[in-house]
């Protein structure tokens, strides 16, 4: 390959087990469209589970439909959906407050784009994604029984 064929950029890619929330169709003011949703990430020991927030931009048509099949699922507050899912992109943004106890102060939010959903669990139970939708998943095979 020609130093001319060489890609310009890196990816960084983050991959790990969350639950699914808050799916919804964004309409800016100037732009497309997009689908995004909330991501609750699952790290630390299994005996004392953290969590870290990512406001994800949902893009590829294959987390898309894997996402939209999820999506009423997880939109029901009387769910949980657990997902095995893919990152890239990841940035965190800072805002203001509007109102609440915080209101006036600064936050931060992570956020990234969804890239793949590997497999996925409501209340427990293996939930099937549309074909196609889960992109590879024979390295996250381990995850799914953990989980």
């Amino acid at each position: 390959m020609s130093e001319q064929n060489t890609p310009k950029y890196f990816d960084l890619h983050s991959t790990g087990v969350g639950y699914l929330n808050r799916v919804r169709l964004v309409t800016p003011d100037r732009g497309e469209p997009f689908l995004a949703a909330d991501i609750s990430a699952l790290h630390g020991s299994i005996d004392n589970v953290e969590y870290t927030r990512f406001d994800c931009r949902i893009s590829g048509s294959a987390a898309k439909d894997a996402i939209m099949a999820l999506k009423d699922k997880a939109n029901d507050e009387q769910n949980k959906v657990l997902i095995g899912f893919k990152l890239g992109d990841l940035y965190a943004e800072s805002f203001t407050y509007k109102r609440g106890k915080r209101a006036g102060q600064i936050g931060i939010s992570l956020k990234a784009r969804l890239l793949q959903v590997h497999w996925a669990k409501v209340n427990r139970e293996k939930y099937p994604l549309p074909d196609e939708a889960t992109g590879d998943h024979n390295n996250h095979q381990a995850d799914a029984k953990a989980a």
